[in-house]
Parts: structure tokens; C-alpha cells; sequence
């Protein structure tokens, strides 16, 4: 059933709204918090989230304030996980994921991120790392605007674990959901992991 249009408008505006929030939350992190949140959600992330030895893990490069993500993509790396990056294909096309192994480059994508190469091999991730700006206790993730990961997930066939990485202070207490928006199983945070569905674990 499609959303009503003035419907979609409010969550639309919502969101807009609630984006300004996030990134003025995010911004005002200070440097020694960052570090030592990037540090604990690493020790949080493989104490609480169901990963096995040999599965294909998507992560991201951080850009915009992110939480630093390059920790946890070190140690998946140093510990034999297979590791992939998305790749923008196109405006409106979904992600691509590409390995990317240990000294292999990484070529600059925009907004400060950084991606594998036209030659890396392509992926499908069993467990997905997601940025956001924002999250809420039913799991529905705030991000970006640009659907990039909805429209990919819907394209994934068995649907990966879905896991948000922030800092607890980006979690809000209501985030509208659209129609095409696809909750999270889990957000790992510098406090702890946070669960929303059966398939979590």
C-alpha cells in the first residue's frame, strides 16, 4: 500500500528537521570523546554482535563527523573477516560492494570517503555496517536522504544482518519510518549494543 502523499511530505519534513538535530548533536562531539568511542564500540561490536570467522562484512569509510569506523575495519581485517566497502554506481542505482584487502588502494569517492577500485572483486555481504545520523529504539535508521542503502538492501537476497554504528548521542526518541525505509537488527554505540529484531539474535 503506497503512503498517502501529504503523509509523505510530513515524514519527509521530519526527517529534514530531524537531520539538522543529528549533525548539531554530532558536531559537538569533542575530539577526546571521539577517540574513546571509536575505541569501546570496536570492543562492543565483537562482544555483542553475532559475527562468524569467514562471513563477508560490509563497512564504510567514515566522512562528515561519523564515528570512526576505521578501528573496526582494522581489526576485521588483522582477524581474517572478509571485508567489503560500497561503491556509489550512480544517482539512483544501488551500492556495489567490493573486497578490500590489506594494502590493496583506496581511491577518493566524494565527501571525504574513500572506495576499492574499479578491479576489486564484488561482494555480497552477510553482515551490513551501516553510517547513520540518527536511530531510534524500533531501530528505524536515519541517514542521509539519499536511499542508497534502502535501495540496495531490497535488492539482497537472504537479507543481511543490518547493523547502524553511531554514537549514543545520535539515538532520538522518534524517527518517522517511510514505506521504503528498512529497519536495523542492531546499533552498536560506544555504551553498548542495542537490539531491535528476533533475527538479531
Amino acid at each position: 500500500m503506497s503512503v498517502p502523499q501529504t503523509q509523505s511530505d510530513d515524514i519527509s519534513a521530519t526527517k529534514a528537521g530531524l537531520r539538522e538535530r543529528a549533525l548539531a548533536r554530532r558536531e559537538a562531539i569533542g575530539d577526546a570523546a571521539r577517540k574513546q568511542a571509536a575505541e569501546r564500540a570496536v570492543e562492543n561490536f565483537f562482544r555483542d554482535v553475532p559475527v562468524e570467522l569467514g562471513q563477508t562484512i560490509s563497512a564504510y569509510w567514515p566522512m562528515r563527523g561519523e564515528i570512526d569506523v576505521k578501528p573496526l575495519l582494522s581489526r576485521l581485517m588483522d582477524e581474517g573477516w572478509r571485508v567489503c566497502l560500497p561503491v556509489v554506481m550512480g544517482e539512483d542505482e544501488p551500492l556495489a560492494f567490493r573486497r578490500w584487502e590489506e594494502g590493496a588502494p583506496l581511491y577518493p569517492a566524494g565527501f571525504g570517503m574513500l572506495e576499492p577500485g574499479d578491479d576489486a572483486p564484488e561482494a555480497v555481504p552477510e553482515i551490513v555496517v551501516m553510517p547513520l545520523l540518527g536511530f531510534d529504539r524500533t531501530g528505524t535508521r536515519l541517514g542521509y536522504g539519499g536511499a542508497y542503502y534502502d535501495r540496495t538492501l531490497a535488492t539482497i537476497e537472504p537479507r543481511p544482518l543490518l547493523v547502524g554504528y553511531a554514537f549514543a548521542a545520535q539515538e532520538f526518541d522518534t524517527i518517522p519510518r517511510a514505506e521504503h525505509d528498512i529497519a536495523l537488527d542492531l546499533v552498536v554505540t560506544e555504551t553498548g549494543v542495542v537490539r531491535f529484531a528476533a533475527t538479531a539474535g
